[in-house]
């Protein structure tokens, strides 16, 4: 485990979307190593309860949009942080269809902001980590994905997640900040928000079948995906932000095994002992329908995934029944 002190005082964190479920998974194992981490996130998506437990000594919480520039700026001059993870995001696909210029000013201009606040001010950042999305490489057929496929984003989500991800490399080139992007693929865990209508479906599932509603599936199940259990996620940003070989570089992470929705479901009802009542619908606009990751590259830096699809919905089920 990385000692995460300089001198006498901690190693200072900035996390976008800090409250989100993945926002607020990472923000406890920072605190567990020992940082201190600031939080920004408007709670349009995140909850406040997901940090409530953390420890206030060593987390500060804003309730702030990102796409305030001037409180931003101000921060980022302020605090001196060492390492920045930009989370924040309108994770929805399908409300950047039918919002694409809100979407936009979240999910592109206020992470250009971010960079373009440590570049006019010299501000001295150990690493930079922009999240983006497996969505930027839309229904290229090839399978799987390579961080060199074509990229084909289909919606406006797509299009800023991979724009802001070369706008972070390309900054940290131009400018020499140490920066790497990460395309997250499907990522769940504990603390995910149900309401969600496009990453959290295993959320999704999970609530309507501890709660007997019906579950609307776009599709017919067989849409296969590589879920990532939000711990594998973790600690793959982590390798990544501490790593200086890794530098101005994107990487996929994920498990690289691909399921179809049919059978996680199956996985669901086998380990709840419970059947999910299904309305199916026809797919969605703009969804992908298969997608799978190729990891070598993440795994070429020491990354080895520690749960599988059922090892991880044991342990997502098991602490949505404990109220973790």
């Amino acid at each position: 485990m990385l000692l995460i002190r300089r001198g006498f005082s901690l190693v200072n964190y900035l996390i976008t979307g800090g409250a989100g479920f993945i926002g607020s998974n990472l923000a406890a194992e920072v605190v567990k190593r020992g940082g201190k981490v600031s939080l920004v996130d408007d709670l349009s998506m995140g909850k406040e309860e997901n940090i409530i437990h953390l420890n206030k000594k060593r987390v500060t919480f804003y309730k702030k949009s990102i796409t305030d520039h001037d409180f931003m700026t101000n921060l980022l001059i302020k605090e001196h942080f060492d390492y920045i993870i930009l989370l924040g995001a309108v994770a929805s696909v399908a409300n950047s269809v039918r919002m694409p210029y809100e979407t936009h000013e979240v999910n592109q201009e206020a992470n250009i902001n971010i960079l373009e606040t440590i570049r006019k001010f010299g501000l001295n950042v150990k690493k930079l980590l922009f999240a983006s999305s497996a969505a930027v490489y839309g229904n290229n057929p090839q399978q799987p994905k390579k961080e060199g496929s074509a990229i084909e984003p289909g919606t406006p989500y797509a299009i800023d997640k991979f724009a802001s991800e070369r706008y972070a490399l390309t900054y940290g080139e131009l400018y020499q900040i140490p920066t790497v992007a990460t395309r997250f693929f499907n990522v769940y865990g504990p603390r995910q928000n149900p309401d969600s209508p496009y990453s959290g479906v295993l959320s999704i599932i999970f609530d309507c079948l501890e709660n007997n509603k019906q579950f609307k599936l776009f599709g017919d199940g067989s849409q296969t995906r590589d879920f990532t259990y939000v711990k594998d996620v973790v600690n793959a940003v982590l390798l990544l932000l501490y790593d200086s070989k890794a530098v101005n570089s994107v990487y996929n992470v994920a498990t690289g095994k691909s399921v179809s929705l049919k059978e996680v479901i199956a996985t669901f009802e086998k380990i709840l002992n419970k059947q999910l009542e299904i309305e199916y619908l026809p797919e969605r606009i703009g969804d992908v329908k298969h997608s799978s990751a190729n990891i070598s590259r993440l795994m070429a830096m020491g990354f080895r995934p520690d749960y599988d699809i059922v090892a991880g919905l044991n342990l997502y089920i098991n602490a949505g029944v404990a109220g973790i």
